[in-house]
């Protein structure tokens, strides 16, 4: 049984072992299920996650899923507790602990997550529930020259390490998440000076608020080009910018980092993430936390189906495995296949 902080993140990224992010809000699902005329009522989404949650990839390739409120206090159409099922898979429940954001300054572009407050309170329930690990995302805007500005970075990576060192007293590994985001049409190098910016800023709060790093996960954006940048990077460029970011800004003693797929498509996050375990050459784990990039094949095969779920589970289980191919830097494209 995995106790410590340092043993639980460790456990979550064993083996090529990555996260999955179904912790989408209420908003987030409904939008979601949208895509393929599903009612978003509570029992369509505890259906829909416990299809996930029992597929047989589970044991073999999840190590950790983040979690929605609602769904770490939800039970399976059996009565098993959902957190339950994902326990006897291997995999370690987790869940989202922040807020949402909400403007900075009343700017129309920068914004800043919510939730510290009350934080220590709500930790201490999820840790009752049993949740081991804990998700706080800072959402970091790229436009122009002139955004981000010093003040977003400082404040969005301060919260990050006061909310890290609140779900380390409660038993929980922090991961902490700042999301430089893709949306706009800067080039992979802005890209890449502005994540080794946010990076160095949110490692230098967590030392002078002495968080145990051995006992976080970082869950980063990948250093990319914008969505509408007529040049996109390729992906030996992408995985070399990546690497290079994260070794020039964050601590050695990081167990691992579990990448947001943050947009790109199913393929691309696997590719990016198996080119960067082939260079090689880096101290922690490189693994994913990946939501739509793990569950959007699965989503499209179920359609609110019963009949559906073993379809759905299989497509789940390929992009599962794909991705912890990756993490081992064993995938190549012929597996898709």
């Amino acid at each position: 049984m995995v106790k410590t902080l340092e043993e639980i993140a460790n456990y979550i990224v064993a083996d090529g072992k990555g996260i999955l992010a179904a912790d989408e809000s209420t908003g987030t699902i409904k939008k979601r299920f949208d895509s393929i005329n599903v009612e978003s009522t509570e029992d369509n989404r505890r259906d829909y996650r416990e299809m996930l949650f029992r597929a047989s990839s589970m044991s073999e390739a999840i190590g950790g899923v983040i979690l929605f409120d609602e769904t770490l206090r939800q039970s399976a159409a059996n009565g098993d507790l959902l957190r339950e099922v994902i326990s006897n898979q291997k995999s370690l429940p987790g869940i989202k602990v922040d807020q949402g954001v909400s403007p900075l300054n009343d700017s129309d572009k920068e914004t800043a997550t919510k939730g510290l407050d009350g934080l220590d309170e709500r930790c201490q329930e999820y840790d009752t529930l049993g949740a081991r690990f804990t998700k706080w995302r800072a959402v970091i805007t790229i436009s122009g020259n002139d955004i981000p500005t010093n003040e977003c970075i400082d404040q969005n990576m301060e919260s990050l390490a006061d909310y890290a060192l609140i779900a380390q007293k409660n038993n929980m590994v922090p991961i902490v998440e700042p999301e430089v985001i893709m949306d706009g049409d800067h080039s992979i190098d802005r890209c890449f000076d502005v994540s080794k910016k946010t990076l160095s800023k949110l490692y230098d709060f967590l030392d002078k608020k002495d968080v145990n790093i051995r006992g976080t996960l970082l869950k980063p954006n990948m250093v990319v080009s914008g969505t509408t940048n007529a040049i996109q990077a390729p992906i030996e460029e992408v995985a070399e910018k990546t690497l290079e970011c994260l070794k020039s800004s964050i601590s050695n003693d990081t167990p691992g980092v579990v990448f947001l797929s943050g947009g790109q498509s199913d393929i691309d996050a696997t590719a990016h993430l198996d080119a960067m375990n082939k260079i090689g050459g880096f101290p922690w784990k490189l693994s994913f936390s990946y939501g739509r990039a793990l569950q959007q094949a699965a989503l499209k095969s179920w359609q609110g189906k019963p009949e559906n779920t073993v379809a759905a589970q299989e497509a789940f289980n390929h992009r599962a495995i794909m991705n912890k191919k990756a993490a081992l830097g064993e995938w190549s494209m012929s597996l898709e296949k």
